[in-house]
């Protein structure tokens, strides 16, 4: 299978064991799986991929399920790759394998404003651009200016924010392009009291979330003028288990594995959620987790 790619510079596998790269720690295999030096390196391993290949694109792996039965196409991964990185003035432009939490903490050290929130999300920017993630009343997408996306041809375009639409938890992107870096625009702020947000926020999330054992962030997006979690534990969900998932005693919108779950196990404890919750209380909840791939 690698010998129809020439010059990569990257890592190139097959028959990868997804689970050693999603945070639950579920998931079959991927048949291709490909790591790239860097944007250019993506660039050329796009265009030389098949035009009918299914693509699968993996930072950190949190907010994903991936089934037992694997991707049956290439997966791309920007965990640790894809890290350049650079401040001016107010502005800071990252490449998508950047951790969040990275960008968090360089913000409240340079003084600036407005990212303190991305200490709270367990993954990379790439996936904070997609699916517009955000904690403690902010998101992603209100900071940024521009980004830099790749396209099936390999081509790097150009496109300013307002090429997007952008959603609650949702971003629509052009067909055929993925995020590859982004600048966010961010406001001017005191060095000093950024970082004893970033305290506050890290303490609070250490506090009410279960970060020591396998598990994806929120299962679920949180209803109009209300939150996912209070409505899971108001039905008297927590700790419910199937197999080797159950629902977080510590917080009811976290479903974690310990150590022996299928993701057919907490696929099935997600449905089950939705059901007793809509029954008990009218409200469908819809997961913000995406789940890909073949049953086993």
């Amino acid at each position: 299978m690698a010998s129809m790619f020439t010059a990569l510079q990257g890592k190139l596998k097959t028959n990868e064991p997804l689970s050693r790269h999603t945070s639950w720690r579920v998931g079959g295999i991927a048949q291709r799986f490909y790591q790239p030096k860097d944007k250019y390196d993506l660039a050329a391993f796009l265009q030389q991929l098949p035009v009918s290949e299914s693509l699968l694109w993996l930072g950190l792996g949190s907010n994903l399920l991936i089934r037992d039965g694997g991707f049956p196409g290439t997966v791309i991964s920007m965990a640790g790759t894809l890290q350049s990185f650079e401040i001016v003035e107010q502005s800071i432009t990252a490449e998508v394998g950047v951790y969040c939490s990275r960008i968090a903490r360089q913000a409240a050290k340079h003084g600036l404003s407005g990212a303190a929130f991305l200490a709270g999300i367990p993954g990379t920017f790439g996936g904070a651009l997609a699916m517009n993630a955000g904690a403690h009343g902010a998101e992603t997408w209100q900071w940024v200016t521009d980004v830099t996306t790749v396209t099936r041809q390999g081509k790097l375009v150009q496109r300013p924010a307002s090429d997007f639409v952008v959603n609650y938890r949702h971003v629509e992107l052009p067909e055929n392009e993925w995020f590859v870096s982004a600048t966010l625009r961010l406001n001017k702020g005191d060095a000093a009291a950024e970082t004893t947000l970033l305290k506050q926020l890290l303490k609070k999330r250490n506090d009410s979330q279960p970060i020591n054992q396998p598990c994806a962030g929120s299962v679920f997006r949180n209803p109009q003028g209300d939150f996912a979690g209070r409505l899971i534990e108001l039905c008297g969900l927590k700790g419910t288990r199937i197999g080797g998932a159950s629902v977080s005693l510590k917080h009811a919108n976290f479903i974690v594995n310990d150590g022996t779950a299928s993701a057919a196990d907490i696929e099935a404890l997600i449905v089950l959620i939705q059901q007793r919750v809509e029954a008990e209380t009218g409200v469908r909840l819809t997961p913000e987790v995406h789940i890909v791939g073949e049953h086993a």
